[in-house]
């Protein structure tokens, strides 16, 4: 996108590449320093003050040339990958039987021409995606959904942001005002050797406000496009890789129909294998594998036309899968180099000596800033928690609070971060440049941080958890 001076926004590879720039030369500032571990339960813990400096390891210059190979072949990174290379290939198969597009056109003529119906379509997907936030913590599936709300956008005449929008800050709010998330609430409430999902009240209230916040922002924005769409921030492009996420108008057939049960049978299948049966990335993308075989047979596609979609859909996550790779480099030079730790220490003591009123929203801004460099909600809760919650204890405030601000911290940055792989890829795959994805949802962060402001001073001082 063009901003009005004519300056392109930089691309996605070249921010996280600035990013990675940045973390190998503060490997040579920052002092390295470490925390000692210890094993809780299958998690390997930080041990709360015993922090100490180490002999300085920074990361030589060549570094930033050898270390997009090792974010590219890390085994956490890899998988991600690959999961985002098959499911590109799996829904282009799906989308090639024209089912999607079919299923899209029937929802558009079921709303009308009313721009007001329309729009409830925004808030029931976004308050289905919280849910899955909420619930079993829906992150990467994101990458999955984001493919059909960006052609519905497309359709309802709104342009790629409302499409992530939907999937992404829908599932984003319900992750960070999760009541019952077992990767991050589970594991935090564990480590603070609190009850599991205890004061889920409370957070649920928390969760049904920034719910509210988020939709009603969506909406409005929708709405502004609809009326004038040279209000977008980033419309929709008219090459050939914007044509092959929303294909051409299609009739709903008996076999469309069959297709789209199928899939609907599949995401039924994926909660319930996420929730019951600890499925993750590796069974989700044989899933979707199995999802685009079955639905080449049911749309009478040949093999050779689908070998020659799903080999397109793959190519389509190439930029996407760079990106993820690119990101993950930058937590591991920083591990290299040792100074993840020196800045969770230097954060928490920011948070000691102050009122608990105040206090609960330093661990906050702590919380916020350190999933820049720990882009995982249960990895970030196994750093901090530990430290945080005896924390919590000296300031004289309860350990529900400071695991409220490690879940606000780290759920709500989520959406703004380049360090993070389904951040930047999500906007890859809807060719949306950072800097318009920042403009757009600016404000959308100030009452989401605002809100969620409110409910840690309620939490530190007023609620009885």
């Amino acid at each position: 996108m063009n901003s009005p001076s004519g300056m392109r926004a930089p691309d996605a590879l070249l921010i996280v590449l600035g990013v990675l720039l940045c973390a190998v030369i503060l490997t040579w500032f920052v002092p390295s320093g470490e925390f000692q571990r210890a094993k809780v339960g299958s998690r390997t813990v930080v041990v709360a003050g015993t922090y100490e400096t180490v002999a300085a390891n920074p990361v030589p210059w060549h570094g930033f040339l050898t270390a997009p190979v090792k974010g590219l072949t890390d085994k956490d990174a890899a998988l991600i990958i690959a999961f985002v290379l098959l499911i590109g290939g799996a829904f282009a198969v799906i989308n090639a039987t024209g089912a999607i597009a079919a299923g899209i056109n029937w929802l558009v003529h079921c709303a009308g021409d009313d721009p007001a119906r329309r729009r409830l379509v925004i808030p029931v997907l976004m308050v289905a995606f919280s849910l899955g936030g909420n619930t079993f913590g829906m992150a990467e599936e994101v990458l999955v959904f984001v493919l059909i709300t960006l052609a519905l956008s497309r359709r309802m005449g709104w342009d790629p942001i409302v499409g992530v929008a939907i999937p992404f800050i829908g599932s984003g709010v319900g992750f960070a005002g999760a009541a019952f998330n077992p990767f991050t609430v589970g594991i935090a409430q564990g480590l603070s050797e609190l009850p599991i999902f205890s004061g889920w009240a409370f957070r649920m209230v928390m969760w049904a406000v920034l719910t509210g916040i988020s939709i009603v922002f969506v909406m409005r924005y929708a709405a502004l496009i609809e009326k004038d769409p040279t209000r977008s921030l980033s419309p929709f492009a008219t090459d050939k890789a914007s044509d092959a996420i929303e294909p051409e108008r299609e009739k709903l057939t008996p076999n469309r129909v069959a297709v789209l049960v199928l899939l609907l049978a599949g995401i039924v299948l994926l909660i319930v294998g996420v929730t019951r049966w600890d499925w993750y990335i590796e069974e989700i993308a044989a899933l979707f594998l199995a999802l685009g075989f079955v639905a080449a047979l049911l749309g009478r596609i040949r093999p050779n036309d689908a070998a020659i979609a799903f080999g397109g859909g793959a190519r389509e996550m190439v930029a996407t899968a760079l990106i993820i790779g690119l990101s993950r480099s930058v937590l591991l030079v920083m591990q290299e180099g040792k100074i993840i730790d020196t800045m969770l220490h230097s954060m928490s003591q920011a948070a000691s000596g102050l009122p608990p009123v105040i206090s609960v929203q330093v661990m906050l801004a702590v919380q916020f800033c350190l999933n820049f460099f720990v882009p995982s909600g249960s990895g970030q809760a196994a750093l901090t928690m530990p430290i945080m919650a005896p924390l919590a204890d000296l300031l004289h405030m309860p350990r529900q609070a400071a695991v409220l601000a490690y879940q606000l911290g780290d759920g709500l940055s989520n959406f703004i971060i380049p360090t993070s792989g389904i951040t930047m890829g999500l906007l890859a795959i809807a060719k949306i440049s950072f800097g318009a994805w920042l403009r757009w949802i600016a404000w959308l962060m100030v009452w989401l941080i605002g809100a969620g402001m409110v409910f840690l001073a309620l939490g530190a001082t007023v609620i009885n958890w």
